[in-house]
Parts: structure tokens; C-alpha cells; sequence
């Protein structure tokens, strides 16, 4: 018996099963973040099971274009003169990847430029699931201003010496990152792991301009494995109304999407369907739900979603939320 004098160890840490035997923490560098930008540099940091370093690795990669915003990254066109091209370093990043789960800040966007790179290389990045220390970060509750990984540094006491370069980034979330996987085992909290769906093809090729705006004056090209939508059978359940914030779906809430998605638009639409929700190619008042991984946006489905006021999750959150879909009140 222990007597008020005395101060008990603290205990252990019980290490969740469940959890992941390895990390991946990466970072890449872009021309861009369209389609059809190219990564300009990689780094990845390997962790183990508990979060600590094993090693890392960093390479230019030379995007065969202008290098884009010089001023975030500054990695001019003299800088990657001689830079291997992506499919050069593609074996090497595999091994760095293999095995592991890849772990970014905004993970649904490295994985995106990953997966094209590797795409167009006519290869498959070795990843079948992905973690985003964003969405960590919410599950943990972090007492964060905003979800820059400058203010996840900052919360973690971690020094960010370049920021936008990739190899000290992802040295930053790979320091970061360690102190947050050890709260979620310490709390055993499930990890917001999400599946990784390799392209099983990619062909840059033209399109017909759509209007200086819209294409941003550069009648930009339209990757060629885009699908245009399928007609899908009627929702069967009434429209319950709006989602609130911490709930459930419900089956027959009226569900829209805007923008990348890293799990192919139409599978995850497919998705959405067959748990019962009405999948909607517009956004109105009825709307129950929008799903955006950039709500930033100005797309016309963000800017009436603030209109409607319309609730708006990230592409992660509504993954979890698939999972526990409420079935249609039979009332």
C-alpha cells in the first residue's frame, strides 16, 4: 500500500494489436496541385511500429515542365536540371514505401500526385492504406488554431527550419507524428487508416478548352481515365434531412461530392449508394451533406454549400461515417 508520500510509476503504454508494424511519413514537392501537376521533389521518413526513425531519403525528381511556384518550393528549372525523372527513382521510392502505411498531412493529396506519378511510370505504388495527420489530429482533439502542420510543429514543440521543402517537412510530421501515435495507443484509439487504390492507367492527352476561367486560360489537358457519371438507381428511402455535426448517416440523406477524391469518385459514389444514401450531382437546400476534401474551394457546390449552409466533411471523416450508417426510420 502506497503511502501518500509515495509517487507511483507511471504505467506503461499497452501497444494496440491492431495497430501498424511500420510508417511511411512522406512529403512531396509539386508543379501544381491539378491532375496533371508533377512532383518536383519526394522524401520519406521510415518509422517503426512505435513511431521512431529508421531512416529517410530524399531525391529532386525532374517534372519534364516548368517547375510551377518556385516561390513556395524553390526548386527552380536550374535546380532540377539533371534531376532523375520519376520513373528513374520509382524502384527506390518502392522500397521506401513497401509494407508500410503512408503518413502525410493531407495525406488524400501526396497520395493522389503518388499514385499518378506511379501511373504514368506504368507501375503501382506498393500502398494499401494511408493515415493523415489531420485527421489524427481531430481524433485526438488536439487543441489546434487551424489544421496547418506548422500549428501541429508548434503543439508538439517541434522546429520547422524550411518550410515547403520536402525532406525537412517530413522530418517535422515524422517528429510530430511520433508523439501523437503514442497518445492515440496510450488511449487506444482507432487510427483513421484509409485504403489506397492504386491508377491502373494514366494518359496525359488534350481536351477541348473550357473557357479561360474554368481551365485557368491554359486549356488544360483532362486525364484520359476520367469517367463520365453513371446513372444509378432511385435511393429508396425518404430524405431524413441534414446531417449534424458528431451524429450518424442516415439511409436516404441526400449526399454531394466536389473535387479529388483519392478513392476513384464513382467507387466511392458506388459506396455511398449501396449504404443507403441518395447520391446527388448537385448541391440544393436538401442537400444533407457535402464532401470535399478542399473546402476552400471556389467550386460552385462549396459556395452554395455555405449559402444553404450545408454541412461539409473531408473525404476521411466521411469514411469513418460509412461505416455506421443508421438504417432508414420504418415509421
Amino acid at each position: 500500500m502506497l503511502d501518500d508520500r509515495t509517487t507511483a510509476a507511471p504505467s506503461p503504454v499497452v501497444w494496440p494489436a491492431a495497430y501498424p508494424q511500420g510508417y511511411a511519413v512522406v512529403d512531396v514537392e509539386t508543379t501544381g496541385l491539378a491532375r496533371d501537376d508533377r512532383i518536383v521533389s519526394a522524401a520519406v521518413y521510415r518509422l517503426d511500429a512505435r513511431g521512431e526513425v529508421e531512416d529517410h531519403w530524399y531525391t529532386l525528381v525532374d517534372p519534364e515542365r516548368d517547375p510551377g511556384p518556385v516561390w513556395i518550393h524553390g526548386l527552380t528549372s536550374e535546380a532540377l536540371e539533371g534531376a532523375p525523372l520519376f520513373h528513374e527513382v520509382a524502384e527506390d521510392f518502392s522500397a521506401r514505401l513497401a509494407d508500410r502505411v503512408l503518413v502525410a498531412h493531407n495525406a488524400v493529396f501526396d497520395w493522389q500526385m503518388i499514385a499518378r506519378e506511379y501511373a504514368r511510370a506504368e507501375r503501382r505504388a506498393p500502398v494499401r492504406q494511408r493515415l493523415c495527420t489531420i485527421a489524427l489530429s481531430k481524433e485526438l482533439g488536439l487543441p489546434l488554431p487551424n489544421h496547418k502542420l506548422e500549428s501541429l510543429a508548434a503543439h508538439f514543440g517541434v522546429v520547422q527550419r524550411r518550410a515547403h521543402h520536402a525532406l525537412d517537412d517530413a522530418r517535422v510530421l515524422a517528429e510530430a507524428f511520433r508523439p501523437s501515435l503514442r497518445a492515440a495507443a496510450a488511449d487506444s484509439v482507432r487510427l483513421p487508416l484509409q485504403e489506397c487504390r492504386p491508377l491502373t492507367e494514366w494518359r496525359d492527352g488534350p481536351a477541348p478548352r473550357i473557357g479561360p476561367q474554368a481551365a485557368g486560360g491554359y486549356g488544360a489537358p483532362r486525364p484520359a481515365h476520367w469517367r463520365p457519371s453513371r446513372r444509378r438507381p432511385a435511393c429508396p428511402y425518404p430524405n431524413p434531412g441534414r446531417y449534424e455535426d458528431g451524429g450518424r448517416l442516415v439511409q436516404g440523406m441526400r449526399v454531394a461530392f466536389s473535387g479529388d477524391t483519392s478513392v476513384e469518385r464513382d467507387l466511392l459514389e458506388d459506396r455511398a449508394a449501396e449504404a443507403g444514401l441518395h447520391v446527388s450531382t448537385s448541391l440544393s437546400r436538401l442537400t444533407s451533406l457535402l464532401v470535399t476534401n478542399d473546402p476552400d474551394a471556389g467550386t460552385s457546390k462549396v459556395l452554395k454549400a455555405r449559402q444553404y449552409g450545408t454541412p461539409v466533411v473531408d473525404e476521411a471523416a466521411f469514411g469513418q461515417l460509412l461505416r455506421e450508417v443508421e438504417p432508414a426510420s420504418q415509421g
